[in-house]
C-alpha cells in the first residue's frame, strides 16, 4: 500500500524522522560541545588554542620541510629538516652494527613479525606451533644471526649493536621473559608456606623500591667487581637481566590484583573437582585472572619499552641515544628537534599498536561481567 493513500484512525499519526537537530553531527555537538555556559566557553577556548598552534606545526612538519639533498645546506626553507632523519636514517635502525652485516638484523626481525603477526588471528590454524617456536626455537637463531660466531657469520660484538634494534631486543626479551617470572611470583606471594612467602615479597618489594636507572647502574659498575678474576659478563646481558627482573616484580603486583579479585567460590569449586593446586590454578585461576588484567600487563609492557632508554647510562645506545649522539655531529648541529620528534613517532607508533592490540584482546575475551 502506498503510504500516501494510507489512512490512519482518528487520534492516530504516522511515525515522522526525528528533527535534525535531535540526530547527527549539529545532534553530537549540541550534547558534547554546547551542552552549557561552561562547556561552549571551553569549546571556543579550545578551539581558539588549536587554531593557534596546529596550523604552525603543519607548517613547520609538512608544508616548509626540507626532504631533498643530503648535506644541511639543503634545509633552507625554515622548516623541518627530515634530510637529517635520511641521512641517518640507517643509523638509527641498526646503531654501529657493520653495514655489510645488516641483512642478519634484517631478517631476525622478518621472521619475528613473520610468526608473530599470524599469531594475533585467533583462526590461524597451528598458532600453537608458532607459539613453541617463537618462545624456544626463534631466540636460538635470533641469538646465532644477531652475535654470529657461527655456520659462517662474522660475530658482531654487542656494543656494535644499537638503534631501534637493540631498543626492540631489550624490550622483546624483558616482555617475554617478565611475564611468567611475574606469574611465579604472584604465586608465591599468595602462598600458604610463609617461606616462599617471605621471599616473594622481599623480592619484589626490593626490586620495585629500586630505580630502574639504578639497577642499570649497578648491573654495569658494580657487579662485574663481585665477579671472578677474569670472567667477563656481557654488558647487554646483565641489562637485560636488570630489566627483566625489574618488571618482573610490577607485573607480579599486577597479576597479584587479578588473584585477588577471583571469587572465592572459584577456587572452592575447582577443589571440590579434586583439581590438585596447579591444575586449580593453570586451568581455572589464571586464566580469569590474566584476562582481568590485561590492562595492567599491556601497560607494564608499555613502560617497560620505553623504559629502555635509560641503557644509556651504562653505554648501550638504543634507538633514542642514537638519535642524541647523531645531534651530536658538528654537520648537523642545530637539528636536534627533527631527530626527537622522529623518536616519538616511533615510540608512538609501537606503543599505540600494543594499546590498541589489548583493546581487541579485551574485546574478545569478555564475558559479560563488566559494570
Amino acid at each position: 500500500m502506498n503510504p500516501a493513500n494510507q489512512t490512519y484512525e482518528p487520534g492516530t499519526h504516522p511515525d515522522l524522522p526525528p528533527p535534525s537537530s535531535a540526530v547527527g553531527a549539529i545532534a553530537w555537538m549540541r550534547q558534547h560541545l554546547f551542552s552549557g555556559p561552561w562547556n561552549t566557553i571551553l569549546t571556543l577556548l579550545a578551539a581558539y588554542l588549536l587554531i593557534l598552534v596546529i596550523p604552525p606545526i603543519i607548517r613547520w612538519v609538512f608544508v616548509d620541510a626540507n626532504l631533498s639533498g643530503d648535506t644541511r645546506e639543503a634545509c633552507t626553507s625554515g622548516g623541518a629538516c627530515w634530510v637529517f632523519i635520511k641521512v641517518r636514517f640507517a643509523q638509527f635502525m641498526y646503531g654501529f652494527y657493520p653495514i655489510e652485516e645488516r641483512w642478519r638484523v634484517d631478517l631476525t626481525f622478518i621472521v619475528f613479525f613473520a610468526v608473530l603477526i599470524p599469531m594475533m588471528f585467533e583462526r590461524m590454524p597451528g598458532r600453537k606451533w608458532l607459539t613453541v617456536f617463537l618462545l624456544f626455537i626463534f631466540p636460538i637463531i635470533a641469538f646465532f644471526l644477531l652475535y654470529g660466531g657461527s655456520f659462517g657469520l662474522a660475530v658482531v660484538e654487542t656494543p656494535k649493536w644499537g638503534g631501534l634494534m637493540l631498543t626492540l631486543v631489550i624490550a622483546v626479551i624483558g616482555i617475554v621473559a617478565s611475564l611468567p617470572i611475574g606469574v611465579v611470583l604472584a604465586l608465591g606471594r599468595r602462598s600458604n608456606m610463609p617461606i616462599v612467602r617471605t621471599i616473594c615479597v622481599i623480592f619484589i618489594e626490593f626490586w620495585r623500591g629500586v630505580p630502574l636507572i639504578t639497577v642499570l647502574f649497578m648491573a654495569s659498575v658494580m657487579f662485574p667487581l663481585f665477579m671472578p678474576e677474569g670472567a667477563n659478563f656481557d654488558k647487554l646481558l646483565r641489562a637485560l637481566i636488570g630489566v627483566m627482573l625489574f618488571s618482573a616484580a610490577y607485573m607480579a603486583e599486577v597479576i597479584r590484583g587479578g588473584l585477588q579479585a577471583i571469587p572465592k567460590g572459584q577456587y572452592e569449586a575447582a577443589e571440590a573437582m579434586g583439581l590438585g593446586y596447579w591444575r586449580v590454578m593453570g586451568l581455572v585461576i589464571l586464566p580469569q585472572a590474566l584476562k582481568m588484567v590485561i590492562p595492567g600487563i599491556v601497560n607494564t609492557f608499555i613502560g617497560l619499552f620505553k623504559d629502555t632508554t635509560l641503557v644509556l647510562i651504562i653505554g648501550l645506545f638504543d634507538f633514542l641515544g642514537i638519535v642524541q649522539a647523531a645531534a651530536t655531529d658538528p654537520k648537523w648541529l642545530g637539528y636536534s628537534v627533527e631527530g626527537y620528534v622522529f623518536c616519538a613517532f616511533v615510540y608512538w607508533v609501537f606503543c599505540f599498536s600494543m594499546s590498541r592490540y589489548s583493546m581487541y584482546l579485551e574485546r574478545k575475551l569478555d564475558t559479560g561481567h563488566a559494570r
